[in-house]
């Protein structure tokens, strides 16, 4: 059976971006407000964020939010929150963004050119499994 790693269609990079989480929301106008939790983003794709939070956040709602790549690049996105995991004494998620316009994503593209040459290719992730 292949890992989850293996079956991604990008791969993830190692970044670290600082986030506070105010709000979660569905698309049944389903809010929760005033969650205040902070999210320390560890490694991201094309398709999504894989991040700690020190705040209960739950599965399959959705948060909008700024997403600050190195070199003062930035987009916003929205993220739906589509697992939780619990390793060691941490709380994982995996969160897709939603509706993110190939132009964004070009974004990620030149992200992962810039630590390919900074980490010669060598990436880190938390794997779910």
């Amino acid at each position: 059976m292949q890992n989850l790693f293996e079956r991604r269609k990008f791969k993830r990079l190692p970044i670290n971006i600082q986030l506070l989480v105010n709000k979660v929301y569905k698309q049944d106008n389903d809010i929760i407000e005033g969650i205040d939790a902070d999210v320390e983003v560890f490694d991201i794709s094309k398709t999504g964020i894989g991040f700690i939070s020190s705040g209960k956040l739950p599965l399959n709602y959705y948060f909008d939010t700024r997403i600050e790549l190195p070199g003062n690049d930035f987009f916003m996105a929205v993220i739906k929150i589509v697992r939780i995991a619990e390793k060691e004494d941490k709380i994982l998620y995996g969160a897709e963004f939603v509706g993110l316009a190939p132009f964004l994503a070009l974004k990620i593209d030149a992200y992962e050119r810039s630590i390919v040459q900074e980490d010669d290719g060598n990436y880190m992730h938390y794997n779910f499994e």
